[in-house]
């Protein structure tokens, strides 16, 4: 991989240097300039990387003239401004991974061979494909029942213990997801295993979860708020892929807010599901998710609309969706408020406390739709020895 370092602090370019020459695979140029000052592609020599240390409002609008012209070359920022705006505009531009300032040689080495073997993956990866699915769902606004589908999805995939399914929570500052499955209070959580992440394993990873029932495991959101700075996009792609490894679905709760640890989640992802209710504040933010999802590339077939709460006398129909959003196909998943507030009051999956209801027997559906019956028998190996008599 050819990278082309670029920075205005000559100690950073030094040290970044040094640490990425550490990889063998890395033929490393470095400029000690600000970024609008270079001509970063000169004499059509082009680099697969360019890793951009950005310290000012120039240099970044810089970065998107460069990214828009060349967006077959990989885009690393290290920056001081990561709030939600620079953020999307940052990914909007192209740029794959933001590092805050200022970066330690050690996660610029990590970042950059992540990146490394992203690009390898479709060879090295192709013939194995005994991974588990990843799912996420996300929602359009605060209050759209996210949570709820993704916990009751999860307890339908596991399917009493037909398979091995993971509920992940990523909304890592006011996460609840366990509690939609279990009255028990999480003995760990997402920032306990990335604050361990050097001895992440298949028995640490296990240890985090709670067994809530047959074949269901929960990786719960930090109780404090605060721990969620503790949890980085590295993090998330290690625990996710080792998940996939361990588990048949892995669920996530990827929450409402777009940040570098969501959307390593949604990359990581073969099906997103977005939630949103028939109203105009939720469809407006269902038209911008759209927009982020189509400035991810993502392809059309990855996603998924769910229209959570649905009743016949809404003023907004599901054909208002399909227009507004420019998509052909939508979920509705039914509004029965009563079975589905006991379900959430006592902690249990709606499956269990109304099983005839509209609700589950539309969640049924869905489980149904992702893993057909016929095809569902969980797969045997190695890995699934560890889970058979596992301690609760």
């Amino acid at each position: 991989m050819k990278i082309k370092l670029i920075t205005p602090d000559q100690y950073n370019a030094e040290a970044w240097s040094k640490a990425l020459r550490a990889e063998r695979a890395f033929e490393v140029t470095s400029i000690v300039r600000a970024l609008h000052d270079v001509n970063v592609i000169i004499n059509g020599s082009r680099p697969d990387l360019v890793l951009v240390e950005t310290t000012t409002p120039k240099d970044f609008l810089a970065l998107e003239a460069l990214a828009n012209a060349h967006p077959e070359v990989d885009y690393v920022l290290i920056g001081n401004e990561l709030s939600p705006e620079f953020l999307m505009r940052a990914m909007r531009a192209g740029v794959r991974e933001v590092l805050p300032a200022p970066a330690s040689p050690e996660a610029v080495l990590a970042t950059l061979r992540r990146l490394l073997r992203k690009r390898a993956a479709p060879a090295a990866v192709a013939p194995a494909a005994q991974h588990g699915e990843v799912i996420s769902l996300v929602s359009c606004k605060g209050g759209s029942g996210a949570t709820f589908v993704a916990a009751n999805l999860a307890h339908l995939l596991a399917g009493g213990g037909q398979r091995r399914v993971a509920l992940i929570d990523m909304n890592l500052q006011f996460g609840d997801a366990a509690l939609f499955v279990s009255s028990e209070t999480p003995q760990s959580n997402v920032a306990d295993v990335a604050r361990n992440i050097e001895r992440l394993d298949v028995d640490l990873l296990r240890s985090s979860m709670a067994e809530v029932a047959p074949g269901l495991w929960v990786l719960a959101a930090p109780e404090d708020p605060a721990h969620a700075a503790d949890v980085t996009p590295h993090h998330v792609q290690q625990i996710v892929e080792l998940a996939r490894e361990m588990f048949d679905f892995v669920i996530i709760d990827a929450g409402r807010s777009l940040s570098s640890v969501t959307l390593q989640a949604l990359d990581l992802s073969d099906r997103v599901y977005a939630v949103l209710q028939l109203t105009l504040p939720f469809i407006r933010d269902g038209k911008r998710l759209r927009n982020v999802f189509r400035s991810l590339d993502y392809p059309a077939k990855k996603i998924h609309w769910i229209v959570n709460r649905h009743q016949k006398d809404n003023q907004f129909t599901v054909d208002d969706v399909k227009k507004t959003l420019e998509i052909e196909q939508v979920i509705t998943l039914p509004n029965h408020y009563e079975a589905v507030a006991a379900a959430v009051n006592q902690g249990v999956p709606v499956e269990r406390i109304a099983p005839n209801s509209s609700i589950a027997r539309s969640l049924r559906d869905l489980a149904e739709n992702i893993a057909p019956p016929t095809a569902g028998k969980a797969r045997g190996g190695w890995l699934s020895g560890l889970f058979r008599g596992a301690p609760q």
